[in-house]
């Protein structure tokens, strides 16, 4: 089965709904994954509702047809507003949560009492938490954000598939880390299997000798005008920049680590697979690689996939942990959010008043590579993943630029293995089927590449000034965080 769209364009239909849909957001991410949902998913658009806080693009729904409802969803209103929409019938609804300042997880709890599909890209809070100074800095990170969602699917297993974080990071990436394992047991004769369980995964892992992971990005995107003083420019959402930014730095914290940095700390509750620094993300560098800048100093934002995969990939025997990755984001942004970061934190780490998001019209040229970097492995380090430029976005998808892509495909492949696997309660992107969610999204990624190298964030290190390097291990964390 085909869509006919954009002057008669036949694209595969994946999956048929025919329930009630209610998107929450309709920012870049909305504006970019409602033209994918038209093109690929079969759905009713007198049931399909668009719920956001402002208008300013009410007239792309107008001009579908589509009904826009003008209003915030807030901690007070959500099942108010949101039940008679999902009730509507016939069968189960569906809510696709891309806005920010909701909480994932009160939503994800109310589309089980209403027997929906639910799916976001990030487990967001209510407003609030994030600069909360009577809260502790752990209780502020992602790492308790991810617990409360892991409380929530131990209190009401089972039912309705819920998916969380199913962006490009977290979300894609975490099948690109798969994909790369497959490809690293292939090139080091390292027979191996296709992993049927997640100790299947982490088994494999540690007999490759994989010692951590980079999720590595570099958005060259650049704009056609000079980022102005006092905006925060930025290729995706500022708020949701900011916001993690501001977050304690996180990383999931590896079994071959001989030392924690100096102001960092684990957690007292949960997994335990993740450490924070005593220090905003937006504040912290370390030292990374990409195939196209090379070597490249990137900020070590908080993302749920940091943890997620750590604690995913924990291989365990008895309850005790034999082996764990290190795991983090190293995020080197367009320079006019690099711009922006360094004058919010010149400012005390006080926001922008003003913001932008650079869309396709905004953006002369440029690409945002995003990959996994596998690495301490036989062959060193492998980075896998997509180059996708503002060139070939333009050509493939309406309403978005490089970096919207990779995330709104990331939604796309969610929802369709979400309607194929309709019963499989509340799962993370990391057990998914990832060869699945791939096949769907690929279409939209660009190149996807891996490439092979010799880098080491020990190389280059000039001695020009004193600094304590483990070269035996060239790739402890202490290497890798640059002071």
């Amino acid at each position: 089965m085909h869509a006919m769209t954009e002057a008669g364009t036949a694209w595969p239909v994946h999956a048929r709904f025919d329930g009630p849909m209610v998107m929450i957001g309709f920012g870049s991410i909305g504006r970019g994954t409602l033209p994918l949902l038209e093109r690929h998913i079969a759905f009713d658009r007198r049931k399909f509702v668009v719920i956001a806080p402002d208008d300013n693009d009410r007239r792309l729904l107008d001009d579908r047809h589509i009904r826009f409802l003008h209003t915030a969803i807030t901690r007070d209103n959500y099942r108010d507003v949101l039940t008679p929409l999902l009730k509507g019938g016939p069968g189960r609804g569906m809510i696709v949560n891309v806005s920010v300042d909701t909480s994932s997880v009160d939503l994800m709890d109310f589309a089980k009492d209403v027997d929906a599909f639910y799916i976001d890209t990030v487990v967001e809070p209510w407003p609030g938490l994030y600069t909360d100074r009577s809260l502790s800095i752990s209780a502020r990170s992602n790492y308790a954000l991810r617990e409360t969602l892991l409380a929530l699917r131990r209190r009401r297993p089972g039912g309705v598939t819920a998916v969380s974080c199913c962006g490009a990071n977290p979300g894609m990436v975490s099948w690109f880390v798969k994909q790369a394992l497959l490809d690293i047991a292939a090139k080091t004769g390292a027979k191996a299997d296709v992993p049927k369980t997640r100790d299947g995964w982490a088994a494999l892992m540690r007999r490759l000798g994989v010692k951590g992971i980079h999720i590595a990005e570099r958005d060259t995107q650049r704009a056609r005008a000079p980022k102005p003083h006092g905006v925060f420019v930025n290729t995706w959402s500022v708020e949701g920049f900011c916001a993690e930014g501001l977050q304690p730095s996180e990383l999931g914290w590896g079994t071959h680590e001989k030392r924690m940095p100096a102001n960092a700390s684990r957690h007292d509750f949960g997994c335990d697979a993740a450490i924070y620094l005593a220090q905003p993300g937006a504040g912290t560098r370390v030292r990374s690689w990409t195939p196209s800048a090379q070597a490249q100093h990137a900020f070590m934002i908080t993302h749920n996939e940091a943890i997620s995969i750590a604690d995913y990939f924990t291989l365990r025997e008895n309850g005790k942990v034999l082996h764990r990755p290190t795991c983090h984001y190293a995020y080197r942004p367009c320079d006019d959010a690099v711009l922006s970061l360094h004058e919010m934190a010149g400012a005390a780490w006080q926001p922008q008043q003003q913001w932008q998001i650079l869309d396709e019209r905004d953006i002369v040229d440029g690409m945002d590579e995003l990959g996994v970097l596998l690495y301490g492995h036989a062959k060193n380090a492998y980075w896998y993943g997509s180059q996708l430029s503002i060139e070939e976005t333009r050509q493939l998808a309406p309403y978005q630029n490089a970096t919207g892509l990779q995330v709104t495909s990331a939604v796309l492949a969610g929802i369709v293995w979400m309607l194929e696997n309709p019963d499989r309660g509340i799962v993370e992107a990391d057990e998914m089927d990832f060869n699945r969610c791939l096949e769907v999204q690929q279409p939209y990624l660009g190149p996807v590449i891996g490439r092979y190298t010799d880098w080491t964030p020990v190389e280059g290190r000039n001695g020009l000034f004193p600094e304590t390097l483990d070269r035996d291990d060239p790739w402890q964390f202490s290497n890798v965080l640059v002071r």
